[in-house]
């Protein structure tokens, strides 16, 4: 298990094994804009400041300079570390 923190707001929750940080967002009453959750509305994007992902789609919806300047889609990402991202709109409920 892994933790996933996400500014400005600095909120966190758990991130289980099997999980897209999405998906752990969501459980852990995180609000992130979030729309087709396969990868290519962009919706979600976020800048990973810290730690790792993996994704299981061949192409994550993400351009080579977007993924070298550190920006993921947690609806397709999953850890393999713990996280920092950096989203605007993300907020507790």
């Amino acid at each position: 298990m892994f933790t996933a923190r996400v500014l400005p707001a600095d909120l966190q929750c758990d991130v289980e094994d099997g999980m897209t940080l999405l998906q752990a967002l969501e459980a852990g009453r995180i609000e992130m804009p979030s729309s087709c959750r396969n990868g290519t509305c962009r919706t979600c994007v976020c800048q990973l400041l810290q730690g790792s992902v993996r994704y299981e789609v061949e192409w994550p919806g993400l351009s080579t300079e977007e993924m070298d300047a550190g920006y993921v889609l947690p609806c397709v990402a999953f850890a393999t570390s713990d996280v920092v991202l950096q989203q605007e709109a993300a907020r507790g409920t």
